[in-house]
């Protein structure tokens, strides 16, 4: 089994200019990441998007559909800012069937140390491979439905609809 990993960029993949104060896109951080990880699994990875997700637009989450759509891989991980991840998953979710397609992030950048995306791309592979086909929001060592899921910013977390 091979693992589509499409990167769009988000807090995930920011690093911090010291002299300015400000967060900026270099390069992803996903392949130093898995290699740090010790991962083994067959995994193609695709740089699509290097963007904040509170700068992604409509046509940038078509991108986003389309590349899911042309993936020869039947599942997906696809690292996104967690800002407006669940746009993007409303997006997905109604359109792919027959892929298992789990968006995945982080609140802190990889590169500050305590980032907790390391934890959620492990958790977004493994996801990847045992849910059923379908769009997933994973965070935190939880999964979601893509059309039950909302971000608590008071919180700091992805919750079911509903739920505070």
């Amino acid at each position: 089994m091979s693992i589509r990993i499409i990167i769009t960029g988000g807090t995930f993949d920011k690093e911090y200019n010291e002299l300015q104060g400000s967060l900026f896109f270099r390069k992803s951080h996903v392949a130093e990441m898995l290699r740090l990880g010790r991962c083994r699994l067959t995994v193609k990875v695709k740089t699509l998007l290097m963007i904040d997700s509170l700068c992604m637009t409509a046509a940038h989450r078509r991108r986003i559909l389309k590349a899911c759509v042309a993936s020869p891989e039947k599942h997906i991980v696809i690292t996104h800012g967690t800002d407006t991840m669940v746009e993007t998953a409303k997006v997905l979710g109604p359109r792919i069937g027959d892929k298992t397609v789990v968006l995945t992030g982080a609140m802190v950048p990889y590169k500050f140390g305590s980032s907790d995306g390391f934890f959620n791309l492990g958790s977004a592979l493994s996801f990847a491979q045992s849910l059923p086909p379908g769009v997933y929001v994973a965070m935190n060592g939880r999964y979601f439905l893509w059309n039950n899921v909302r971000k608590n910013r008071r919180r700091g977390e992805f919750k079911p609809l509903g739920r505070s």
